[in-house]
């Protein structure tokens, strides 16, 4: 398991390395000045001389990217022409529109998709595994075909529209829910709840209809093994199969598939955010490319690939914990 495990992060940070290089090469390396941008429209040549060489644009390719990556890890200090700016680690450098550093929009933001996420992710699994067994108890049943059928339908259904419609229901039509605004967790607890009570299940109701289906499949199969005869032959309640033996083969697969879903949230759930008006990363990223703002586009590029790697590293781990076959020594 040992070897598993260092083989994995090995390979997690060796992605990151290649994801950092090309995200860093298409947002300053590819024809445009970035110094441009950053100085603005009424920018004189010695004020643009002066931004190139704060962002370090005078020097050689290689000397850029190594300052990119060692400001990840050790901070960089910022000559502005007046005084040195030091941006403590991790340095993602600043903003060019409010000339913040990009690390504190980003922690700023980052807590909005934490919070989307940990409730969405109970709910579509409470849901999606529910009824998946649910289904799976009789299957080819009436309650089979319309719990799947259920499911179906709300995963088709684009997530900007269920939100839409969440939105009309629960606070213009009954108004029995305020319109989110998001309220931290450590702020009030009740009010960080009620607020994103529709945001998780527009998200949950998406996802909940394919965990349905993978929990149905996994379990129907496992009920045809030969071990699981054996059970019933034993006189073991059907319930009882399902509930501790044939669950069990659903669970890596939903697992993993789960871990990557969490993973693609926190990276950014752009409709959602914009819908019900949350200031996640979602929401950072459409504000910062219609301002062209390359400083904050990077880094939550990098933000989204880091936790999308994490996620997919975490997966794998979780497969093979659940089944050990995987695992190669």
């Amino acid at each position: 398991m040992t070897a598993f495990l260092v083989r994995r992060l090995l390979a997690a940070a060796a992605v990151l390395l290649i994801v950092a290089a090309v995200v860093y090469g298409l947002f300053y390396l590819m024809p445009g000045d970035p110094a441009s941008l950053a100085c603005g429209k009424r920018c004189d040549a010695a004020e643009l001389a002066q931004v190139r060489q704060t962002m370090g644009l005078n020097r050689p390719v290689y000397e850029q990217f190594w300052t990119f990556i060692s400001s990840i890890f050790a901070g960089h200090a910022y000559d502005n022409g007046v005084g040195t700016v030091w941006c403590s680690a991790p340095c993602l450098g600043y903003s060019f529109q409010s000339d913040e550093p990009v690390t504190q929009l980003l922690t700023q933001a980052l807590p909005v998709d934490v919070s989307l996420v940990a409730g969405a992710a109970v709910l579509w699994l409470s849901l999606g595994i529910g009824f998946g067994l649910f289904a799976a108890m009789r299957p080819n049943g009436l309650r089979d075909k319309a719990t799947t059928f259920v499911g179906l339908a709300f995963g088709s259904v684009p997530i900007f529209i269920l939100a839409l419609l969440l939105l009309l229901l629960f606070c213009v039509w009954w108004q029995v829910l305020p319109f989110p605004t998001f309220v931290p967790f450590t702020q009030n607890v009740g009010q960080w709840a009620e607020n994103l009570l529709l945001p998780w299940f527009a998200i949950a109701l998406t996802f909940a209809g394919n965990y349905l289906r993978l929990t149905r499949a996994g379990v129907l199969e496992a009920l045809g093994q030969d071990h699981i005869r054996t059970l019933r032959a034993y006189g073991y309640t059907e319930r009882r199969i399902v509930a501790r033996h044939a669950v069990r083969g659903a669970l890596p697969t939903v697992a993993t598939i789960a871990a990557m879903d969490i993973g693609g949230v926190l990276a950014g759930a752009v409709f959602t955010e914009s819908m019900f008006g949350l200031p996640g990363l979602g929401k950072l990223m459409v504000d910062s490319a219609s301002t062209i703002d390359l400083p904050v586009i990077t880094g939550v590029t990098l933000l989204a690939s880091f936790l999308i790697i994490v996620a997919n590293t975490v997966a794998d781990l979780l497969y093979a914990v659940l089944d050990p076959r995987v695992r190669i020594s």
